[in-house]
C-alpha cells in the first residue's frame, strides 16, 4: 500500500514530519521573501507499506512562465509512477525513472517554455539512492558532519567547483549561479543516477532546491543537520535561510528565492 503527501505552491511557517518507510521525514517549502506570485518549488513523500519510501524535490526554473505548474507536475509525476507499483518495492527503481520521463514529457507538452529541475531520493530499509536533472541538491551527512554524498549541480558554476576551477564559497556569489544546464521541459533532459549507499542510524539525507544551496554554505547546512531532532533541525536551517536572504552580512551569500527541503533519518 503506497500513501502520498505533495506540497505544492505552498508557503508553510514551520515544517511537518511524516514516516516514510523505514524512516522519518521532514519537509518545508517557503516563498520567496515579498513575493506576490506562487512558490515555483514543489515537494513530495511517498511511502510503499513500512519498509520503503521516495522523496521529491522540484524547482520551476526561474526566468521560465510556468514554473510552478512545472514543479507540481514533475513532483505529481513521480507520485504517480511509484504509486503505481503498489507493493513492488523491487521495481522501484524503473518506476522512479519512468517518473522522470513522464514529467519531462508533460512539462514539454504545455508548450510554454516552461521548465524545472527534479530530485529524488529512494529509501529501502536501510538502503538509498538519489536520482536528479538540475542543480537541486542531494546531501548525505553522517552525524559527526562527515558528508557521505553530495550530487554535482547540473550547471556550469557546479561543474566548474567539481574540477577544482572554482571556489565553492566563490560560486555562491557567482554571475552565472543562476544558469542551470539540465532541466525537464528543455532539449536533452538526462537523469543522473547516483551510487547505492547504506545509511548509519544517525546519518541525515537532505533533498533541497537552490534556494538553500544558494543561501548556505555546505557546512553550515550540515552543521545544523547533522544531530538534534530532526523537525528542529529543519526549522532552524529553514530559519537561517529566510534570513540570509533577508538581509545578508559579512559577505555571506544572499540569493532570494522560493526555499524548499525535505530531511530524511532511519527511525530508531
Amino acid at each position: 500500500m503506497t500513501k502520498s503527501h505533495i506540497f505544492a505552491d505552498v508557503d508553510m511557517t514551520r515544517g511537518e514530519r511524516f514516516e516514510l518507510g523505514d524512516c522519518e521525514a521532514a519537509v518545508i517549502s517557503l516563498r520567496k521573501p515579498e513575493r506576490e506570485g506562487p512558490n515555483e518549488d514543489a515537494a513530495g513523500l511517498i511511502s510503499i507499506g513500512e519498509e520503503a519510501g521516495v522523496a521529491v524535490v522540484s524547482d520551476g526554473a526561474g526566468g521560465h512562465p510556468g514554473g510552478a505548474e512545472a514543479a507540481k507536475l514533475a513532483v505529481q509525476a513521480v507520485c504517480d509512477s511509484v504509486a503505481e507499483l503498489g507493493a513492488d518495492v523491487a521495481s522501484l527503481r524503473g518506476a522512479i525513472i519512468n517518473g522522470f520521463e513522464a514529467a519531462d514529457r508533460v512539462i514539454s507538452a504545455l508548450g510554454t517554455g516552461a521548465a524545472a529541475t527534479l530530485a529524488v531520493v529512494e529509501v529501502h530499509g536501510h538502503k538509498m539512492r538519489s536520482y536528479h536533472a538540475g542543480d537541486s541538491m542531494v546531501l548525505v551527512t553522517g552525524q559527526r558532519g562527515r558528508i557521505k554524498w553530495q550530487t554535482i549541480p547540473h550547471s556550469p558554476v557546479g561543474y566548474a567547483v567539481e574540477a577544482g576551477l572554482l571556489d565553492a564559497g566563490d560560486a555562491l556569489h557567482h554571475e552565472d549561479l543562476h544558469i542551470v544546464s539540465n532541466l525537464l521541459g528543455a532539449k536533452d533532459m538526462r537523469i543522473e543516477l547516483g551510487a547505492t549507499l547504506s545509511l548509519a542510524r544517525r546519518d541525515t539525507v537532505v533533498l533541497a532546491s537552490d534556494g538553500l544551496s544558494d543561501n548556505l554554505h555546505v557546512d553550515e547546512i550540515v552543521e545544523r543537520m547533522r544531530k538534534g531532532p530532526l523537525l528542529r533541525a529543519l526549522d532552524g536551517l529553514a530559519d537561517l535561510g529566510r534570513r540570509r536572504m533577508k538581509a545578508p552580512s559579512d559577505g555571506a551569500p544572499s540569493k532570494p528565492d522560493d526555499l524548499t527541503f525535505i530531511a530524511i533519518r532511519r527511525r530508531r
